[in-house]
């Protein structure tokens, strides 16, 4: 059956058997912003992704669903329908979007202008250039600029999963914030595709809500692992033999540091997984993964939010990961404001926070989203997931920064001074746990003298006679424990 026959089915039952459906402008009266219901007599127009973005004016704010799920044909029909129909001045909003995001090119300057809610690596050159925006936000405040109409979004483009026999697409590998731009929007483009995993959790939306939808047959895009080094294969054995506990409830940020800890957590027991994202080189090595399900290795028994299952709110790896996730109820995929959220994260047992960063100075502040000025990537999750673990209700939460000593070049990642510049995403009093392949410094309850000989006896040891003079010319004393 096609998946028009489907929507076909469903218009005829929510109408009681008419064709004649309405696409009235949404009121008080005709709609809710909750996409899960259907609405009677309501159903998308079918057209093609040229057609579809021709809803589209100057000035108006966009949406665009990012990671795995990026909606690429609209994309395209887009760049092309700026420059055809002489639009200006249009604000594309989105976290981390795969493809080559040509709409920021030099060429539609004036007419597109990206607005990163965290930076992805093909809208860099262009922030840093100019010619487009970052917003430094919280991951897990990003809904709010949608609910509380700080950001006011004219149309969304998102993908989605076909609709099942009752109507009910799927927001497929990405919830994140997509759901609160989804509920805020005036006008909401579709595009379905067949190769999207059908997921569970916060991730439906009824094909009424859609304004029109567009059809596509398009593999999603994929991640696959990179082998891993062996700094990162130390710093893995570092974390996983000193600082994760039976049943811990494991986030892992983005990076190879996590997937290193995975491999080293086959012998742990009861482990659970409350994340804000994982792909393969998180979570989802699916090799890793699945073993440590099948072994008995994470079984998130423990824990008290979804008590049983795995919580994230998007994910992004290989084609064996989405195939993991479609319809698979032991995933569960939900709004980045709750699982982001302190007071939910705190409720897990052993909160373990593992997150890597650009560097570190050696009294514990953490950059993660600049190499000095340049920006690089977002303040993301970092700072939800460091607080829960730190304010754990057991107690017994881990806050972990985690990083090689040095840098592709040679230079320590750990240093005396920050890079001018360089933004502070992580204060020097969330700090508890610092790892590199050299070992563990903990942090927390240290003074200025002690974090700074922590830190130096972590770094590559062709850095530390320098940093041990700088600190000393800081301090005014030696870093001594």
């Amino acid at each position: 059956m096609s998946i028009r026959t489907i929507l076909s089915n469903c218009v005829k039952t929510l109408s009681n058997g008419k064709c004649d459906v309405r696409f009235a402008v949404r009121t008080f009266y005709t709609y809710s912003p909750e996409p899960f219901h259907p609405l009677p007599d309501r159903a998308p127009v079918w057209k093609t992704a040229e057609d579809a973005v021709t809803a589209i004016k100057s000035h108006d704010k966009v949406f665009v669903h990012g990671a795995a799920a990026t909606p690429f044909l609209l994309l395209e029909a887009m760049k092309d329908y700026g420059m055809k129909g002489s639009l200006k001045n249009v604000s594309v909003f989105h976290i981390h979007t795969e493809g080559d995001a040509s709409y920021t090119q030099p060429e539609y300057e004036g007419i597109f202008r990206s607005n990163s809610l965290f930076i992805g690596s093909n809208v860099r050159k262009a922030v840093n250039e100019g010619r487009a925006d970052f917003t430094p936000i919280f991951l897990s405040e990003i809904p709010l600029l949608f609910r509380r109409n700080i950001i006011k979004l004219d149309v969304v483009m998102i993908s989605v999963s076909p609709p099942d026999k009752h109507g009910f697409c799927t927001l497929g590998p990405s919830v994140d914030c997509t759901r609160a731009a989804v509920q805020n929007a005036k006008h909401i483009i579709g595009l379905i595709n067949p190769r999207m995993p059908r997921t569970f959790g916060d991730t439906a939306i009824h094909m009424s809500h859609f304004d029109c939808m567009v059809e596509t047959d398009q593999p999603l895009l994929a991640h696959e692992p990179m082998p891993l080094t062996e700094q990162e294969k130390r710093i893995g054995m570092h974390i996983a033999g000193n600082l994760v506990p039976d049943g811990a409830t494991l986030q892992m940020g983005i990076g190879s540091i996590p997937d290193a800890v995975l491999q080293q957590l086959t012998h742990h027991r009861d482990l659970g997984i409350h994340t804000e994202m994982f792909s393969d080189k998180v979570l989802s090595n699916c090799n890793v993964v699945m073993e440590l399900v099948e072994n008995g290795c994470v079984t998130n028994a423990h824990k008290k939010v979804y008590t049983g299952k795995m919580v994230s709110s998007f994910v992004i790896g290989s084609q064996k990961l989405y195939k993991f996730l479609d319809n698979n109820p032991f995933v569960m995929l939900l709004d980045v404001a709750y699982v982001n959220h302190t007071a939910v994260i705190r409720q897990n047992p052993k909160v373990t926070a593992i997150n890597s960063c650009i560097e570190v100075d050696t009294t514990g502040q953490v950059v993660s989203d600049s190499i000095g000025s340049r920006m690089y990537s977002g303040v993301g999750g970092q700072i939800d997931f460091i607080r829960g673990a730190a304010l754990g209700h057991d107690g017994l939460g881990k806050p972990i920064i985690a990083m090689p000593s040095t840098t592709a070049k040679g230079a320590s990642k750990i240093v005396s001074s920050l890079k001018p510049g360089a933004g502070v995403v992580t204060t020097r009093a969330h700090v508890h746990y610092v790892v590199t392949e050299f070992g563990i410094a903990y942090l927390f309850g240290k003074n200025l003298r002690q974090r700074a000989y922590e830190l130096i006896r972590i770094a590559h040891p062709t850095h530390r006679e320098a940093l041990e003079k700088a600190s000393f010319e800081h301090l005014k004393c030696m870093p001594s424990p």
